[in-house]
């Protein structure tokens, strides 16, 4: 059985989020990741599939960065650039203003314990041979943390602090639910102390009022811990419920950045604007119709020329076709990699009444998460 969380004690990074430091905890600049083509044994000359291309941000310290994308638009293995699990091929990934290619295999093991991950699927993600108590201390045994005595204490404390029974320690993962192993994977996240989560796809998995559970979960976690999270989904609504800032991806590209109230309301690219036409409302649709992209993705090993989305895009011109945009400041902190942001379209009256509409169904969506504790 589940329970809320006990108190937790006081954030082992207040310290770093106090201070008047400007310097992002993680910065990307031009992140790239290529993977052989199929024929790459065979010819020289094969293409490369291009599932990040260029991708530039920063995180600030305690904040979570939301990626959202179609399948296939490289959100997920951005995320492990940025752990380096799959390293980078070219790029920089900047973890506290250290460049993460430049550190030693000694010097990287000691960075992981600042960096860590939740994946999707809390069923394959625990090793199904071991108790929790062996997964939870198995990070303090492979950094040479504590006595064996101590590591069970800890871990003790660890499913305390998530919401489970201590005497859960010695049982095995197909003994547990969905929502509980999620949590095991989160006490394993937080065991050494991180300042970064990279959350992919964590609560997908997941029952809807479960979800919600986990997130409220993460959301405690994060403000007691100071953790910093970079929340990756495909779910909109989940995104939004979770994140401070909001980078759209398209194509293995960033193609918006932006807070999240700001960008719901109004998106500034066209893609950004059709995958929230896509979110379902409470009651009658009001304002923006449904936008229905035609086609599917192009592929990441040849992808188009200029704008990669132009070929889908509904308000494409020619420069679309041929020169390729950067993702530039259209607004105070809003990014967006287009050369015709909807925001420099005049609002007409139609836009007021979307605009009217999106407060309206997000003040319903946010007393109905109230009453039930669920994310809508």
């Amino acid at each position: 059985m589940t329970r809320d969380p006990a108190p937790l004690s006081t954030a082992p990074h207040a310290a770093d989020l106090a201070q008047a430091d400007d310097m992002p905890l993680l910065r990307l600049v031009d992140v790239r990741k290529y993977f052989p083509g199929r024929r790459a044994f065979l010819r020289s000359d094969a293409a490369a599939v291009k599932a990040v291309d260029g991708v530039s941000l920063s995180v600030r310290r305690g904040e979570t960065l939301g990626l959202v994308g179609e399948s296939g638009c490289g959100k997920s293995t951005l995320g492990r650039c940025i752990l380096h699990l799959a390293p980078p091929t070219g790029g920089q990934v900047l973890f506290d203003g250290q460049d993460l290619a430049t550190l030693s295999a000694q010097e990287m093991r000691q960075r992981r314990r600042e960096m860590q991950i939740v994946f999707q699927d809390p069923y394959s993600a625990l090793n199904p041979r071991k108790t929790v108590g062996s997964i939870l201390t198995e990070a303090y045994r492979i950094h040479g943390l504590y006595t064996p005595s101590e590591r069970m204490d800890k871990a003790r404390a660890l499913l305390d602090m998530v919401g489970l029974r201590t005497e859960h320690i010695h049982r095995y993962p197909h003994e547990f639910s969905g929502g509980q192993r999620q949590r095991i994977c989160i006490a394993r996240a937080i065991a050494l102390d991180p300042k970064l989560i990279v959350a992919d796809e964590a609560v997908s998995a997941l029952d809807v009022s479960v979800q919600a559970q986990v997130l409220n979960l993460m959301v405690t976690l994060q403000k007691r811990l100071g953790l910093t999270y970079v929340f990756i989904s495909h779910d909109l609504r989940v995104v939004r419920h979770i994140s401070d800032r909001v980078g759209v991806m398209y194509l293995g590209r960033l193609v918006e950045l932006s807070d999240t109230a700001s960008l719901y309301r109004r998106p500034l690219h066209p893609y950004s604007e059709a995958l929230l036409s896509a979110l379902p409302r409470l009651g009658p649709r009001t304002g923006g119709k449904r936008i229905v992209l035609k086609g599917d993705m192009p592929s990441p090993v040849n992808p188009p020329s200029g704008c990669a989305f132009h070929p889908r895009c509904p308000q494409r011109r020619d420069r679309c076709a041929i020169e390729a945009p950067d993702l530039r400041e259209h607004a105070p902190g809003r990014l967006a990699a287009c050369h015709y942001p909807l925001l420099d379209v005049p609002a007409s009256g139609e836009d007021a009444a979307q605009e009217g509409a999106a407060r309206s169904n997000a003040s319903k969506d946010n007393n109905i998460f109230q009453r039930t504790g669920s994310v809508p």
